[in-house]
């Protein structure tokens, strides 16, 4: 059960998660008007595929204020812990809107270059669509650098993969730069650079959002914690006067908070009184060490004091 101080650290928690994702959504939505006018007035492919994936950046930011209100809600009737997974649901789909926006690019790119080497020909892109790119490239990694301090300081995956999809923009932005800029210099010959960027940059993509969705998928799946933060949940438990051989354990994720459940066995000559003053030390062990808001299950079983 969270207690009035846990509710009190959640509700900041959140408003501070709301703000970060505020400053992302102002600059987002600058950069996605300006790309827009940036890729058709500038004739320029990469520059258009640019501006698709600030859109999506703009809507990641509207996922991770929906799903984070949610994920803060207190445990009720119909789910006993919480709605942390929200949270969790929230990056899965912030890491597969990147997947398809990196599949999307490729295939637009690729296309592209196709016709290209088809004897097809490819508009020049233009100056404005090159200053675009530059000024993406400066403001999405300043933007990355401050949402992905925040989200680490404030424990949160879903902020910190939209700090991601940030950063996955500024290394967009650079590749058309590079294309269009390419393009731009050394002539008709080259403006197959333009969607070759766009390609490169879309496989860097993909490999972020991959690495976003599998630890969401570990959790959904309600995977184990690592075997170094299980061997510490036991020493832990043996630390504690009264307990030994800690065994049963099951740990996992529920959004920014653990789930320990854990079996302990305890002299079977002591009073019930003894034995949860005993638990509640080790209850309050974990706690400290992993927050709050853990949640701790522990079991405890006689022992023969003469088998000792």
């Amino acid at each position: 059960m969270l207690t009035k101080f846990s509710i009190m650290e959640e509700k900041k928690r959140n408003e501070e998660i709301y703000r970060v994702t505020l400053v992302g959504s102002v600059v987002n939505f600058i950069l996605l008007v300006f790309k827009f006018v940036a890729g058709i007035v500038g004739h320029s492919a990469a520059m258009m595929a640019d501006a698709i994936h600030s859109l999506s950046d703009f809507i990641t930011d509207i996922i991770v204020v929906v799903f984070v209100k949610v994920s803060s809600k207190p445990e009720d009737a119909d789910h006993h812990y919480g709605h942390g997974k929200y949270e969790t649901l929230a990056t899965a789909i912030i890491g597969l809107v990147l997947l398809v926006v990196g599949a999307g690019i490729f295939y637009n790119g690729a296309e592209m270059i196709f016709l290209f080497f088809n004897g097809g020909e490819l508009p020049e892109p233009s100056l404005l669509a090159l200053i675009a790119a530059l000024v993406s490239i400066v403001s999405k990694e300043m933007v990355y650098q401050y949402t992905v301090y925040k989200g680490k300081n404030l424990n949160s995956q879903s902020v910190v993969a939209n700090a991601w999809h940030h950063r996955s923009d500024a290394l967009s932005s650079i590749g058309v730069a590079l294309g269009i800029g390419g393009a731009l210099v050394l002539g008709d010959k080259w403006r197959v650079l333009d969607p070759l960027a766009a390609v490169i940059v879309s496989i860097f993509i993909v490999k972020v959002s991959i690495q976003l969705i599998k630890p969401c998928v570990d959790e959904l799946m309600e995977k184990s914690l690592s075997a170094d933060v299980e061997k510490e949940i036991v020493d832990i438990a043996l630390s504690c006067n009264g307990i030994k051989a800690p065994h049963h354990l099951r740990t996992r994720r529920i959004g920014n908070h653990i789930a320990i459940d854990i079996h302990v066995m305890m002299r079977g000559d002591i009073t019930l009184t003894e034995a949860h003053n005993i638990v509640s030390v080790l209850e309050s062990k974990y706690k400290e060490r992993f927050g709050n808001n853990s949640y701790i299950c522990i079991h405890f079983e006689p022992i023969d004091s003469q088998t000792e």
